[in-house]
């Protein structure tokens, strides 16, 4: 039986206002000065040039565009190559509709990442996409305009690329900062921990939007997995980017046979 909603976690989740919650809650951390960590302070190569940018998401969208997965995932930073590999790349693209042709429209630089934003025409019509590239030229993150899409379609979308495994998909369906803050190996350490207390996954069941405010929406989403079937709570903004998710930390007790 899932659990029913619980009011002072919706309110704490929908209000985007605390950001440290209990275990198992994923928040973006508190946007406060501190101390660069070894590896922000070994990144001290410039970010690309305007043209390197558009050059190196020419490859990324090329290699997409023709199917070449060994090539996508070549594109990879380390941090995402070590939750992914070149045959969950290539099921991914098969399981996605197929890209026609694409168009860059903005490059956007920052201390040592450039954005680049491009507008992809595929077999299911268009979508904007923005590619985040380190000084590399390699993807370190990338999320998709789901402004128009149903909510709880993309809440939906999210828990799926989760329970296939597909942690570098899932990410993408975060909002920017939420991105920094959980990396993919992050969401993997998570979906892994919540399965050791919960069985293997089963299968997805509905997604519902249980509630929402002016700012932020809450969407219930039910999974079955070997012992018990329980919600993962989803919170998005208003452009549809994930904001937070919480992971339960007691799950449902498994139910008699009736």
């Amino acid at each position: 039986m899932p659990r029913p909603l619980r009011p002072a976690l919706a309110a704490l989740c929908l209000l985007a206002a605390a950001l440290a919650g209990p275990v198992g809650v994923l928040l973006p951390r508190p946007a406060t000065a501190q101390a660069p960590s070894a590896s922000s302070t070994a990144a001290t190569q410039p970010p690309l040039s305007v043209e390197q940018a558009r050059a190196a998401a020419r490859r990324v969208l090329d290699a997409v565009k023709s199917g070449d997965a060994n090539a996508r995932y070549a594109q990879f930073s380390d941090e995402l190559k070590a939750v992914s590999s070149p045959s969950m790349v290539a099921a991914t693209m098969r399981s996605q509709p197929k890209v026609l042709s694409y168009e860059l429209l903005s490059v956007r630089s920052g201390l040592n990442s450039s954005t680049v934003e491009a507008e992809v025409t595929t077999t299911a019509g268009k979508r904007v996409i923005f590619i985040v590239l380190n000084p590399k030229g390699q993807i370190s993150r990338y999320y998709v305009d789901h402004t128009d899409d149903p909510t709880s379609q993309v809440a939906l979308n999210f828990v799926k690329a989760l329970s296939t495994g597909n942690y570098i998909t899932a990410s993408s369906f975060l909002s920017p900062q939420f991105q920094k803050d959980i990396p993919p190996a992050s969401l993997q350490a998570k979906w892994l921990e919540l399965q050791a207390e919960t069985g293997t996954f089963v299968k997805l069941g509905r997604a519902v939007e249980a509630e929402s405010t002016r700012d932020a929406r809450l969407v219930l989403v039910n999974v079955v997995f070997n012992r018990l079937s329980d919600n993962l709570y989803v919170i998005l903004d208003t452009n549809n980017q994930i904001v937070g998710v919480d992971f339960p930390e007691i799950p449902a007790k498994p139910q008699p046979v009736r």
